[in-house]
């Protein structure tokens, strides 16, 4: 396949235009205004001593430069991101226009809950279906993203314990090898130290081992389920024994409910509580700083049976209630045994809105079809690459997997050099998009690829065809990987200085400084 990305000479857009120059006329309603509200003086102390500067273009320049800019990139619209733990699926454009409606956009945080009844009632039904979906018995919509409803979760573990009155003892978080990065950090944010557990090569939990570390210190325990390595933990009820004999908490991290949706929940696991990627499982935008929504469900354990209080009452945020009485939907305030307000507000209600619309459009069947298919593609592309020279599967090599797969460039990267890093920059030179790589980090040289539900046959048998091209290349011209990217608009970067805090990153404020004449150029 042919492939050359776009590569255009374009300048940020604070070069483009000229003063005086406007691409949207602003209605004058100052009189209006006046006579609706009154003259509006801004007062002196947060008044701007100056006009911000600001780009000066028509209509025609920015719709130019910004589809310049597209053409150099590349997004789900373009083709497949297979990013191993990420579930990048393709964007339903009907749920875009649903969350993105002007009489959703124009809503105010703080309006009167009895104009926006309508609002309400999705993301009251969008609470219980969540629930539902991941066996849980309450739920909140409040966590702004995936480690945002991790920290709310190692916090509700928190909760737990001091209302228990064991603080003090509780002070070890347990978590396994194969975990997101998140959720050690989430852990020690909540105050907890972390105790990590390996896999074994079968990709499960080491169950000895768990043992062994598992004790009255023991708060809680993180799980992926199936786990990073794309495997499912076959001892799973087994390990929320072993947790719930001494009085620990399971937290399922939701990122790979793609995996199984439909065919298992955590809280039949044994987990108390879970969060949910909307940004990932339900197909709301992921990535690009978002924004995300983490939704966090907890089953109703009881934490003082004395005092009636529950799980749920722990939940943090604004939780949307109804009313059977007056017929209608309110906002019910954190309690006084909530962890409180993580955030401003109620939630992100826009990619909200687009899971809700994801979950009407499928329904219960079409959710089960959407783990069908995500289990499907990773196990065809793998079935497609398994046995190519130069691969290996480090984990769980005879079992089948779920969603993603996390595959091993270790053969390759001793016997030529060519390491995951210059197989993903071959992906990118032939127009696809490169997988997770160093990622889980206990599989050296780790590629790991997702296919999720959306995508077709033909785009997994073409993928794999480059990783075969690709080996086959390593082998004969070892050299040749180390100079891809050709074909991008931008060829290979130095990474080590491209991460190095000693570089800084321009932003437009550099060509401000510079008009003023204000910038000192950096050796």
């Amino acid at each position: 396949m042919t492939f050359r990305q776009a590569k255009w000479d374009e300048p940020i857009i604070y070069e483009l235009g000229a003063p005086g120059r406007i691409g949207f006329l602003v209605p004058d309603v100052e009189e209006e205004i006046k006579r609706e509200v009154g003259e509006i003086r801004i007062p002196d102390k947060i008044r701007r001593s100056e006009d911000p500067a600001l780009p000066e273009v028509s209509e025609v320049e920015v719709v130019r430069h910004f589809i310049n800019l597209s053409q150099m990139a590349y997004g789900v619209d373009n083709g497949p991101i297979p990013l191993g733990s990420c579930t990048m699926k393709y964007n339903p454009k009907i749920a875009f226009e649903i969350a993105n409606d002007s009489r959703i956009s124009n809503l105010h945080p703080l309006q009167d809950e009895r104009t926006v009844q309508g609002l309400l009632e999705a993301l009251y039904l969008l609470q219980k279906w969540l629930a539902n979906i991941v066996g849980m018995d309450a739920c909140t919509l409040h966590p702004a993203a995936g480690a945002h409803g991790e920290l709310a979760g190692v916090l509700i573990i928190r909760k737990y314990h001091e209302l228990r009155d064991q603080l003090d003892k509780k002070k070890e978080i347990v978590i396994p090898d194969s975990a997101h990065g998140t959720n050690p950090a989430s852990a020690v944010m909540g105050g907890f130290k972390v105790v990590t557990i390996k896999s074994t090569p079968d990709g499960n939990i080491d169950i000895e081992a768990l043992k062994a570390a598992v004790s009255e210190k023991t708060a809680g325990l993180m799980l992926t389920n199936p786990s990073t390595l794309g495997l499912f933990e076959e001892h799973i009820l087994e390990i929320a024994e072993i947790v719930h004999e001494v009085d620990g908490l399971l937290y399922y991290d939701g990122a790979n409910l793609n995996g199984i949706m439909g065919y298992a929940r955590p809280g039949d696991m044994g987990f108390d509580i879970a969060h949910i990627n909307i940004h990932k499982t339900f197909s709301a935008p992921h990535g690009g700083g978002g924004p995300g929504a983490g939704p966090i469900c907890v089953k109703d354990r009881e934490v003082d049976p004395e005092k009636g209080i529950k799980l749920s009452d722990l939940l943090p945020g604004f939780i949307v209630e109804y009313d059977d009485k007056n017929k209608r939907y309110y906002l019910k305030r954190p309690g006084s045994y909530s962890i409180g307000m993580l955030r401003s507000f109620f939630g992100n209600v826009a990619p909200l809105l687009w899971g809700f619309t994801y979950i009407l459009a499928l329904g219960p069947q079409g959710l089960k079809e959407v783990t069908e298919l995500s289990v499907l593609n990773t196990n065809y592309f793998l079935k497609l690459i398994r046995g190519v020279k130069g691969y290996s599967l480090p984990y769980g090599p005879n079992r089948y997997y779920k969603h993603e797969v996390a595959i091993s460039a270790e053969p390759m990267a001793k016997d030529t050099d060519v390491t995951a890093e210059d197989i993903a920059k071959g992906l990118l030179d032939a127009g696809f998009y490169a997988p997770t790589i160093y990622f889980p980090l206990i599989v050296r040289e780790a590629l790991q690829i997702e296919f999720t539900d959306t995508e077709t046959k033909e785009n997994i048998e073409k993928y794999a065809a480059r990783m075969r091209e690709i080996a086959e290349i390593a082998y004969k011209n070892p050299d040749e990987p180390k100079k891809w990217p050709i074909n991008t608009s931008k060829r290979r970067i130095d990474t080590v200085k491209a991460s190095h805090p000693r570089y800084v990153a321009p932003t437009w404020r550099v060509h401000i400084l510079r008009s003023k004449g204000m910038l000192k150029v950096l050796k």
